[in-house]
């Protein structure tokens, strides 16, 4: 049993501090309170920044992450900028020269990579360039002949003060030595004596050392380094009781899987390259007001009920159901995981049954109406009669020191990841707390959050410190929406927001997916494993479940509320399964791909067709190579689509002609900015190309 002490600075629903005196009027006015000077060369606009460093931005190790702020200085000489990131010990680890992405605008930009968790801090350094500002004088004097001498002069008074530098190495200090020299050299002509000066040797020098004056520092900025699943990762959802379950012909009852039967199914999870196996709730299942098949109010002898109303005589939250085992069960599930590679992540619902013990022992810490019932959830038109809600405003502390106490039961039996439900309709504060004094004693322990409500509520959860989040992936369905979507949640969202792309769940079956097959599975689970890091499946995507309950976007014989064992041999000539195995390999083979703030949509001439790629420079990959890949999807999961992609080759790096490999038939072709494709989705519905130099 863990004690979590709530401090009091974060003390959810903490009252308000008492509210100032107002100045009374014949009092003289305050002088306002001193600002931050502003430095010689003005840094502003440093970005990744929320509300002035309130909400630390994010990164994993091995990210590159990009760093960009405005600026500039008075008068016509050369500024430039450079990035810095200090460790978690407040040493400077590493610096990156700013490029101008916005040439007239003064904005800089550059990547930073972090190379192990924790909380890290970043800078912007804005300097005066005395040389660029010589390049740029001297080549515009020495064309017009005027001041040309004094130019060669300065130049070279110039490179020596650059290679008298302590950190420059004597190699290049002899090289800008060498060209000062010849600066001086008059039996030379002016343009000769400049060509040495701009020669490419010299630009790589003073690029890797430059040459800085006027050196001044932006305020240093958080940023919270977490391990890489945090970032890039693939999910796949189960229902422990559904797998192993059987119907008993002599009593007429289902028998429930358990914990070690659905151990069972954790080889063929692994087989398709999954790294997390994520469990719906495994607690108590109460019986008051428990659901039928269907969501129905009425229940059939044997019907197991939503494990998402927890809790029962057999305990609450901290508990497991006795039907799928005993935490011995629980223990040997997750070592048969960890053997497989795989980490377990828990459904960390907070509700209760009726029947759960805060119910009794807590009655406070639930709503009570004006009849003196407990208030069940509702999101009309939905009403859950099988779940209290908790209300967070009675008693903050003690709920807060409850959850924090569960979890730690859960962590010390092996979980590593929590899929959180509905944190949306709990309190911000409540959620900063917890998430921070997890991460103190367990920063490898990640969270996801399943809210897919209004973008302030998801973005906010993001920051207060959600590792990962929903997204609304799973209702953009056109090329129109799709493109808007993969360039904002890869976009500056990306630094707080991590998305996690789920073409259903069991609570989704998007209209998309409901009328078109296999096919539209196969479109969607491309989309969904190359556009976002991390991606998940819910199981029974194998075997394309796409029959709908009848006026809703969710599955009929919904497995919420009933046992569904599958017959996973069906699954072989569906290619499903196949496919999810291929695009997890080839994710793992590619580091562009578990990138987030990587990715650039590429127009199309077909309405339906959708491109977008991934690049990483060979600096930021793990391979020391290179990695680029271009994805072409055909959204029209009933029709072949043709058209021509334009490519930006030079945006990514590549010259004019590159060899496109396809990754999922070997196929390779060579193409150059505008290429011709054609998708039939009975056939191949995507093309996922690794782009390399001929």
């Amino acid at each position: 049993m863990v004690s979590a002490t709530v401090p009091a600075a974060a003390t959810p629903n903490a009252p308000a501090a008492a509210a100032a005196t107002p100045t009374a009027p014949a009092e003289a006015p305050r002088r306002a309170a001193p600002t931050a000077p502003i430095g010689r060369i003005p840094v502003v606009d440093v970005f990744p920044v929320a509300e002035a460093g309130r909400f630390p931005a994010k990164a994993v190790a091995g990210e590159a992450f990009p760093v960009r702020a405005t600026v500039f200085r008075e008068g016509h000489d050369a500024v430039a900028a450079t990035a810095v990131l200090v460790d978690p010990d407040g040493r400077d680890h590493s610096h990156a020269l700013m490029v101008d992405i916005a040439p007239g605008l003064d904005r800089y930009e550059a990547r930073l990579s972090p190379d192990r968790e924790g909380l890290w801090s970043f800078r912007v350094e804005g300097w005066s360039d005395p040389w660029a500002t010589w390049v740029h004088d001297a080549t515009i004097k020495i064309a017009a002949g005027v001041d040309v001498e004094l130019m060669l002069t300065e130049g070279a008074l110039l490179l020596a003060r650059a290679a008298d530098r302590d950190e420059v190495p004597a190699e290049d200090a002899a090289v800008l030595r060498d060209a000062g020299s010849t600066l001086h050299d008059v039996h030379l002509s002016p343009d000769e004596r400049l060509d040495v000066a701009l020669a490419d040797r010299v630009r790589d020098v003073l690029a890797r050392t430059p040459l800085r004056d006027l050196v001044s520092p932006s305020p240093s900025y958080p940023l919270v380094v977490d391990r890489p699943l945090a970032l890039a990762g693939a999910w796949y959802e189960l229902f422990p009781r559904s797998h192993g379950a059987r119907y008993d012909e002599y009593t007429g009852r289902w028998v429930s899987g358990t914990l070690r039967t659905a151990a069972d199914e954790l080889p063929r999870i692994a087989g398709m390259g999954f790294d997390v196996v994520y469990l719906t709730p495994i607690h108590p299942i109460g019986s008051s007001n428990r659901k039928g098949r269907n969501n129905s109010l009425l229940t059939e002898p044997g019907d197991p009920g939503s494990p998402y109303a927890i809790g029962s005589a057999d305990g609450g939250h901290d508990a497991i159901e006795p039907t799928l085992g005993t935490f011995d069960d629980f223990d040997a599930f997750v070592a048969r995981a960890r053997e497989l590679r795989l980490e377990v992540a828990l459904d960390i619902a907070l509700q209760c049954s009726p029947d759960h013990p805060w119910v009794t022992e807590h009655p406070d810490w639930f709503t009570t109406r004006a009849d003196g019932s407990i208030a069940y959830a509702e999101n009309p038109p939905k009403k859950y009669q099988d779940i209290y809600p908790l209300n967070f405003d009675n008693d903050p502390v003690g709920i807060a020191t409850e959850i924090r106490r569960v979890l730690q039961v859960w962590i010390d039996h092996g979980v590593t990841l929590f899929r959180v439900d509905n944190p949306h309709t709990k309190p911000l504060d409540f959620w900063q707390w917890l998430l921070a004094d997890v991460r103190k004693d367990h920063p490898e322990v990640i969270f996801l959050s399943e809210a897919f409500t209004r973008p302030a509520m998801m973005a906010t959860l993001a920051k207060v410190g959600f590792h990962q989040s929903y997204t609304y992936f799973t209702w953009r369905n056109t090329k129109e929406e799709l493109e808007e979507y993969l360039a904002e949640v890869s976009g500056d969202q990306g630094a707080w927001m991590r998305p996690s792309f789920w073409p259903t769940t069991h609570d989704i079956l998007p209209p998309y997916l409901q009328a078109s097959g296999g096919p539209g599975f196969a479109v969607r689970a491309v989309l969904a494993a190359t556009g976002s890091p991390t991606w998940g499946i819910y199981s029974g995507y194998e075997l394309v479940e796409n029959v709908p309950r009848p006026g809703v976007e969710e599955q009929i014989d919904n497995e919420k509320y009933e046992f569904k064992p599958r017959d996973w041999s069906q699954a072989e000539h569906l290619g499903i399964a196949l496919l999810l195995g291929n695009l997890n390999a080839i994710r793992r083979g590619h580091p562009a791909l578990r990138q987030l703030r990587n990715l650039r949509v590429h127009p199309t001439s077909d309405d339906a067709t959708v491109a977008f790629s991934k690049h990483l420079d060979a600096q930021h990959s793990p391979t020391g190579r290179a990695d680029t890949v271009l994805v072409v999807v055909n959204l029209d999961p009933w029709n072949a689509r043709e058209g021509t992609v334009e490519i930006d080759l030079a945006a990514l790096g590549l010259p004019e002609q590159v060899t496109a490999r396809d990754l999922l038939t070997h196929e390779e072709w060579t193409w150059g900015s505008s290429a011709f494709v054609r998708l039939d989705p009975a056939v191949r519905p995507a093309h996922i190309l690794s782009l390399e130099t001929p």
